[in-house]
This record gives structure tokens, C-alpha cells and sequence, in this order.
């Protein structure tokens, strides 16, 4: 007895769609908690800052630097002195407000439920 057996293979898993998505969604999801932790950063800075005159804040931003999502302050030359990192700060008494420290913890801690928020798009793709 002599049998054959033919599987044709389809979709996305198979046609390489589902790959895309997966990658897609990773990079959505960086991103918007890069995006996330910017806007954060802001928002902590209008609470502490006791002089803010939206020139500092206006330099935060998220950016992509090689393969990686950051979130910096464009290099403003006082921004490690609000931070708490200039050596300025071991000469005075202003320690700083450990913005960007703070924000980082509490994104460490929520990153899975913004990027959690992306998802749905991409499920759809992988779905076919």
C-alpha cells in the first residue's frame, strides 16, 4: 500500500509577515516608551523646577542613538547639574532632582504595560 502525502504551507507565519510584525512591534514598542519617558521627564520638570523658563525642557526629548531608544536633554551643558551628577553638585548644597533617575525606575517598572498598548496592531498582522 503506497500513500502520498502534499502539505501546502500559508500565511503569515510561513510567507514571512508574521516575522515582520513581530519586529515592527518591538521597535513600536521602544519607542513609545522612549516617548513615554520624555514626556514624563517634562511633566516631573514643571513640578520641581522653581524657575522654569521652557528652554530646558523644550531640549527633552527621545531619540534613537544607533540601535537604541534614549532620553536625553540634548546635551544642555547645566543638565547634569539639575540632575544631580555635575561635579557642581558635591560643592554645593543643590543635589540635584534626580529627574531622569526617577522616571527610568518607574519606566522599568511600567515598560510592559506601554508596550503592552502597541500590541494590538501588530496581533492583527500575524493574524493574517
Amino acid at each position: 500500500m503506497n500513500f502520498s502525502v502534499s502539505v501546502r504551507s500559508t500565511g503569515p507565519v510561513f510567507d514571512g509577515r508574521a516575522v515582520r510584525a513581530v519586529r515592527d512591534y518591538q521597535q513600536a514598542a521602544e519607542k513609545a516608551v522612549a516617548q513615554e519617558g520624555a514626556k514624563r521627564v517634562r511633566v516631573r520638570l514643571k513640578t520641581v523646577l522653581r524657575h522654569p523658563t521652557g528652554y530646558y525642557m523644550g531640549h527633552i526629548a527621545a531619540e534613537k542613538v544607533a540601535n537604541l531608544w534614549e532620553v536625553n536633554d540634548d546635551g544642555i551643558v547645566y543638565g547634569p547639574w539639575l540632575e544631580g551628577t555635575g561635579s557642581r553638585n558635591r560643592t554645593t548644597r543643590f543635589k540635584g532632582y534626580a529627574t531622569f533617575r526617577m522616571v527610568k525606575s518607574l519606566l522599568d517598572a511600567q515598560s510592559a504595560q506601554i508596550a503592552q498598548r502597541e500590541l494590538p496592531r501588530y496581533l492583527a498582522r500575524m493574524n493574517g
